[in-house]
């Protein structure tokens, strides 16, 4: 059966005269609204009902109670294929209502600004509109619900190849859509009603759709699924399907990638990047990264920061790799790295910025934790005037301290990372003690027969005993960053200003666990 007859409430306009104006003209559908919505039509010419002189129920209260009337909730939730409710509907004068265009009123925006009152709050708890967008998805059998105006060129697109009705497969996505987002409305207010003491939400919901079928979680044997919005982050260009570990390593990339401006070419491997080099030619950049651990890449992840050239491609099409991330690819570059086709290529898309700083979920024992990210590289404001020791760093080792801090941060703790200006020496990460985390990466710099005589040393967290720092001084740093905080930071200080190790406080730890 064709659309014929639809109501129009919503608070968010976009697009909405010129949906109305294709429903009325284009398929003769009858409109009726409320309120501003009405107003809008009315001023674009199109002919609208009142939903008062529809229902003969005056609009009450300010506003506050318009479309909670039988003949609106009978029009919505009598069944079409059934002779007893269409009898009831004539009898009571209940026509039915074919499409319903709701979206609420804006609760979110409004208590995110500064100040809110706890009466503004509550005059943005829509009723109608969760009210009306329930009823129509119960009975999306024969109903269409819209409440995102991003979907009203899906319903019209339907509805011109389907001589006026959508599809049943479409109301039931828009159905579900609805669900979604009411759902998220009311952890919203609940959220904002129950602020615990603190200031802290007393409840968390996550209600995410599903965004796609995993590969597998750590091990084959263990099923994973994918929820949200991943695809406004990447775009898969070729290759396998995702697990639920390159989801991981994915993130930690993209992650460790848009901590830096200059071009930046970075190699990971189990979330932890095992090298990173810049250079405005990005196959200097990657023979930078790759030098620091020329094992590690293989089956890992190359992410950068700028278009991938054709030179890139070429070098690293050579070598086993899992994933490949960036903004963008040159066409050169697409063509070689198509004949590899197991190999994961993602674009970098600019909608992970919008993610870059949502909040860490992760499960506890019989509930979750929920963490603020820690996305802002912190301490290296003001460098000159956090310097403990005697002698103050060089313009160069400024420099490697600002890039090398920007590296442990991605490093999981403890993490110690040898570095110059443009390039990682040396890399320790996850070691229970922060004294072999400086070891390891002494022993990973020699393995590749890179020399740490005046490099950088950066730790992620503060040095508990000087023996870290002595392994450092000893390999040929000659330049230290770190938090400090320790108690026995005096013994560090004075075992740097021994060796003549410059050395700067952040007050700002990153450890990554």
């Amino acid at each position: 059966m064709a659309i014929a007859r639809a109501l129009l409430s919503v608070s968010d306009k976009s697009g909405l005269v010129d949906f109305a104006k294709s429903l009325h003209e284009d398929h003769g559908v009858e409109l009726l609204s409320t309120g501003g919505t009405a107003a809008a039509l009315r001023e674009a010419g199109l002919p609208v009902i009142d939903v008062a002189d529809y229902t003969g129920a005056p609009e009450l209260f300010e506003g506050r109670l318009k479309t909670l009337h039988p003949k609106v909730h009978g029009g919505l939730l009598q069944r079409r294929d059934s002779d007893d409710h269409i009898a009831q509907g004539k009898k009571h004068d209940i026509p039915t209502i074919d499409l319903v265009v709701v979206n609420l009123y804006p609760f979110e925006e409004t208590v995110e600004k500064e100040g809110v009152t706890l009466e503004e709050a509550i005059e943005k708890i829509d009723i109608g509109g969760p009210s009306m967008l329930r009823s129509a998805s119960k009975n999306y059998s024969a109903v269409t619900v819209v409440t995102d105006p991003e979907d009203y060129t899906r319903v019209l697109s339907e509805m011109g190849e389907h001589e006026g009705d959508t599809t049943l497969r479409l109301r039931e996505e828009l159905a579900i859509k609805v669900f979604r987002r009411t759902a998220a409305y009311d952890g919203a207010i609940s959220n904002f009603l129950g602020k615990c003491d603190q200031g802290t939400a007393c409840s968390f919901a996550v209600n995410q759709p599903l965004d796609r079928e995993l590969r597998y979680g750590d091990n084959p044997h263990q099923k994973s699924r994918l929820y949200g919005a991943f695809g406004e982050c990447f775009t898969q260009l070729q290759g396998k399907e995702l697990s639920y570990t390159n989801v991981l390593d994915i993130e930690a990339a993209a992650d460790i990638i848009l901590d830096y401006r200059r071009p930046t070419v970075a190699i990971l491997k189990h979330t932890n990047p095992c090298g990173v080099g810049q250079d405005e030619d990005l196959r200097v950049a990657w023979e930078k990264a790759f030098e620091t651990d020329r094992q590690a890449p293989f089956g890992g992840v190359i992410v950068t920061n700028q278009p991938l050239t054709e030179g890139l491609a070429r070098i690293i099409s050579g070598i086993f790799t899992d994933v490949i991330i960036a903004p963008e690819y040159e066409p050169e570059a697409r063509a070689i790295l198509q004949k590899k086709k197991n190999l994961r290529l993602m674009k970098l898309e600019p909608g992970y910025e919008k993610y870059r700083k949502a909040p860490i979920v992760r499960s506890s024992p019989g509930g979750l934790m929920v963490m603020d990210k820690d996305h802002q590289v912190m301490g290296l404001d003001d460098l000159e005037k956090k310097v403990v020791t005697k002698r103050p760093p060089t313009e160069q080792e400024l420099m490697a301290m600002r890039f090398a801090w920007r590296v442990v941060k991605h490093v999981k703790s403890n993490a110690i990372v040898f570095g110059s200006t443009d390039r990682t020496l040396g890399i320790g990460a996850g070691q229970m003690s922060r004294v072999d985390s400086s070891r390891i990466a002494v022993w990973k710099a020699k393995e590749a027969g890179l020399s740490l005589k005046g490099s950088v040393i950066a730790s992620d967290g503060l040095f508990p005993f000087a023996d870290g720092l002595d392994a450092a001084i000893e390999a040929g740093a000659t330049a230290c960053i770190q938090p400090g905080g320790s108690i026995r930071d005096a013994e560090v200080i004075e075992a740097a200003d021994a060796a003549g190790l410059a050395m700067v406080f952040t007050g700002h730890r990153h450890f990554k666990h």
